[in-house]
């Protein structure tokens, strides 16, 4: 039997410091076709033979629709003072714009009300994927109206919510729907547009700005962003090496936070690219927020592609194709979890250390929105093993200055993991999923004990 680290070792964090974890709609609620929801764009993916790696579909995922109450019991237990969730667009408004659901509204209302009793402070995600399928027949983040449809909708959730929800997060991982659902087809709506898939996320990051727009004229006063983001390492000094790692990590990074920090694109070629008024958009997008979030699993190894060995690493479980001008590589000498990426605590530092020295003060204070490990097991020492080095990682990072206000674990429980499945277990709560039966893993019981010695502090 392994033993469970002391908690009492983890370095004090502030006495204000914002501890949660996060899940997402499509990914745990199921009843996707219950009480007046539309169809999401993952549930038409799903739907298509071969598109999931173990066959499966959201339709059912972790039941949480009918089990929040259950759930939220266990983040009572569990000691959290904050759960990220997000809410689905088609439950709320099925068809994108026009009608809106009241059954939906009424459910995250519940739900909000329940944690709240629960002492667990709600912050909702407004989009975490799961594009309303008609507006995504229309060309989804392809087209610039599926923004302006985003920020109505934002609206009418806030207008349901926003009296007891202190915390907003507008999107979630662009960068992912961008390169994997437009470019690569791997994730929902399954197109493989490469460079052509820009427009997505030119639209994406305007949405995220005229949502910003309805939650303040809400009197929202605590919004944020989760966006993706780890360091890109150099496979070597060689000049074409150098140059693929460089437009990887415009691509993945720079790409999607500079315009939301800074006003403006990081390359003007690239800029040239992307539609509309692009001038008057990042106006738009880069509306001040009052925190940053960042989801961060690990860095990623980049060279040119063509030569021996390049290529042969995938991302987040997808082989890139061959005629990208970068090619992720197999990083060595570090563990893996079960989904085969390798555990870099230390990257954390270097990524958030990063992000302080390239954006100064024009970086507000950070949220790590995202940050876990999938490994299979209810006892489960390496879950506890990588959130014990993450935060001591983390800890180190505000030691450098770099203001940090909250961690949240991805993910409270076991759930349809995209297009894995079921294969991938990312829970600090294993899920039977014949009988939705939820049952706290050891990680779980190591983070409620850590939790307490915080609180003691």
């Amino acid at each position: 039997m392994t033993t469970e680290p002391a908690p009492s070792a983890l370095p004090r964090f502030p006495r204000d410091f914002v501890w949660g974890v996060s899940t997402s709609a499509a990914q745990i609620e199921g009843a996707v076709a219950e009480d007046g929801r539309g169809r999401s764009a993952w549930d038409v993916f799903a739907a298509e033979a071969g598109r999931i790696k173990d066959g499966s579909d959201p339709r059912v995922a972790t039941g949480h629709y009918h089990r929040y109450r259950e759930d939220v019991g266990l983040l009572k237990e569990l000691g959290v003072g904050a759960y990220r969730f997000s809410v689905a667009w088609p439950r709320v408004v099925p068809d994108g714009s026009g009608a809106v659901n009241k059954a939906g509204l009424d459910f995250y209302d519940r739900l909000v009300d329940a944690l709240l009793a629960a002492g667990v402070a709600p912050v909702p995600t407004l989009f975490h994927w799961d594009t309303p399928q008609a507006l995504e027949e229309g060309g989804g983040w392809l087209v610039r109206d599926t923004a302006e449809k985003f920020a109505a909708y934002a609206d009418v959730v806030a207008e349901r919510l926003g009296d007891r929800v202190e915390r907003w997060i507008t999107l979630n991982e662009p960068a992912e729907l961008t390169l994997l659902g437009y470019g690569l087809g791997q994730h929902a709506p399954g197109r493989q547009l490469l460079f052509e898939a820009l427009p997505a996320a030119h639209h994406q990051l305007l949405g995220h700005g005229l949502a910003v727009q309805a939650l303040r004229a809400r009197g929202a006063t605590s919004i944020g962003i989760a966006n993706s983001h780890g360091p890109t390492w150099t496979a070597s000094a060689a000049e074409a090496d150098t140059a693929a790692a460089d437009l990887y990590d415009l691509l993945l990074n720079r790409l999607f936070a500079e315009p939301v920090l800074l006003g403006r694109y990081p390359d003007e070629e690239l800029a040239a690219l992307l539609p509309g008024p692009v001038a008057e958009d990042l106006r738009v997008i880069s509306q001040p927020l009052d925190w940053y979030g960042i989801n961060y699993y690990q860095p990623t190894l980049v060279g040119a592609p063509g030569a021996e060995g390049r290529g042969t690493a995938d991302f987040g479980g997808i082989q890139l194709p061959p005629e990208l001008p970068f090619a992720p590589q197999e990083i060595e000498g570090y563990p893996r979890t079960d989904f085969g990426w390798p555990v870099v605590p230390e990257a954390l530092t270097e990524l958030l250390v990063s992000f302080q020295e390239r954006y100064g003060d024009r970086l507000p204070p950070v949220v790590i929105t995202e940050n876990g490990c999938s490994y299979e097991g209810v006892e489960d020492a390496e879950r506890i093993a990588f959130l014990d080095g993450h935060l001591r990682a983390l800890h180190t990072a505000m030691a450098a200055g770099v203001e940090v206000r909250g961690y949240f674990v991805w993910s409270l429980m076991d759930n349809f993991e995209w297009a894995e499945g079921y294969a991938r277990r990312f829970g600090l709560v294993h899920v039977d999923y014949e009988t939705l039966e939820r049952t706290p893993k050891a990680s779980f019981r190591w983070l409620r004990d850590a939790l307490r010695e915080q609180a003691r502090g």
